[in-house]
């Protein structure tokens, strides 16, 4: 999840949501700002992972497969 969307949910708010609604929610936080403390200290929101932009698909697979506790291939 971005952290900020213009005009929308941003993710903060998103993952308060979800949590509300499932608790087992496993979501990554993704931003530009690396010093957000929502970055720095993802845990504390919900989220399970963070990201900072930009970043490369492998790095997004290998931070899906982090969160969620699988083994996943190398992109070729």
């Amino acid at each position: 999840m971005d952290l900020t969307i213009h005009g929308g949910m941003g993710g903060i708010e998103t993952i308060k949501e979800l949590l509300q609604r499932d608790a087992n929610v496993r979501a990554i936080v993704s931003s530009g700002y690396s010093d957000d403390p929502a970055i720095t200290n993802y845990l504390d929101y919900g989220f399970k992972g963070a990201l900072i932009k930009p970043y490369t698909m492998k790095t997004l697979e290998k931070m899906i497969g982090n969160v969620m506790g699988v083994k996943t291939k190398q992109l070729s």
